[in-house]
């Protein structure tokens, strides 16, 4: 299979292309800067502007399926104005690219996976998310809003199935936000955030890349999946599971006057959560690794007792 992914230097982007890839798929990757690029070691890189399908439609047109991952990142502070531009910039207009390649194509590639994030359905405490929740109405909300249009066009075409997954936060020891949210409590300083009460949905990175692969593969699959774990938790209760797999203490919390004095708008990623269940993943037929945060976590961190 030819796939083609935006985003493919990114977290998720490089870990699908390595997985991808050692199953003997062919992977092209965007990118800006063929020659600067530093890809997985086996794909493909694609020069394009990424605004236009300019330069990179007739690879488009060669492939089996399309995975839009591109985005700049929610953790980069402050979110000044300008920021928030970029951050929605950056995922509408490549979003609008990769449908026009759709609309220009002589062949059109018959799987579309559209990146979304399951901040989509907003601040909303202990309610049960599905996929039929309403959306938020936020910041973060309304730029997944406007993400997962950015593509919408696509929908149009019967031939081509365009999914899109709305994923939780991705445990992953190295890349991502764990490593941050482990540091304090590396540092024997781990505690809840605020009053440790919000809700944190999460996945682990391998399960996140079997249910992108699952979604390729599924001829069922189309519209929107929440790509996270059946077993949401409050963050006092993840902070504690992370504190037990390091084999460092619980005790000390962060205030949520000073995260929201320190961090402003952005504190909303720390101190609000979201109880999202798969339902249309698990109804599918997908089944979880890593159902509960003790089994990925223990998987995760294996070797804490070395000091890693």
């Amino acid at each position: 299979m030819k796939v083609l992914i935006c985003g493919g230097s990114g977290f998720i982007g490089s870990a699908l292309t390595r997985s991808l890839l050692a199953d003997g798929h062919q992977i092209y990757i965007t990118t800006r800067d063929p020659a600067r690029a530093t890809l997985p070691a086996g794909s493909q890189a694609i020069g394009w502007d990424g605004g236009s399908s300019k330069g990179w439609l007739d690879v488009f047109s060669d492939m089996d399926a399309v995975v839009n991952l591109a985005g700049e990142s929610l953790s980069h502070w402050p979110w000044n104005e300008a920021q928030k531009q970029r951050i929605r910039k950056s995922r509408v207009d490549i979003g609008k690219a990769i449908a026009l390649a759709f609309q220009q194509a002589k062949k059109r590639p018959s799987i579309l996976i559209q990146s979304s994030g399951i901040g989509y359905y907003g601040p909303s405490g202990s309610e049960h998310l599905t996929e039929e929740s309403p959306v938020g109405h936020d910041f973060i909300a309304s730029v997944a809003t406007d993400w997962e249009a950015s593509s919408a066009a696509v929908d149009a075409f019967p031939d081509v199935r365009r999914v899109v997954i709305r994923t939780a936060l991705v445990l992953d020891k190295r890349q991502g936000v764990l490593p941050l949210m482990a540091l304090p409590v590396k540092l024997f300083a781990g505690g809840p955030l605020g009053n440790g009460r919000q809700i944190v949905s999460w996945i682990h990175i391998d399960d996140e890349l079997s249910a992108i692969r699952f979604l390729i593969e599924n001829p069922q699959a189309r519209g929107a999946f929440n790509l996270s774990s059946p077993h949401p938790l409050s963050n006092a209760d993840f902070i504690r599971a992370l504190a037990k797999a390091l084999t460092r203490p619980y005790w000390m919390p962060a205030p949520a006057f000073a995260l929201r004095l320190l961090l402003g708008e952005m504190s909303t990623l720390l101190l609000d959560g979201q109880y999202v269940l798969p339902q249309r993943l698990t109804a599918l037929g997908f089944v979880f690794r890593y159902e509960t945060v003790e089994q990925a976590l223990g998987a995760l961190f294996t070797e804490v007792g070395s000091g890693a």
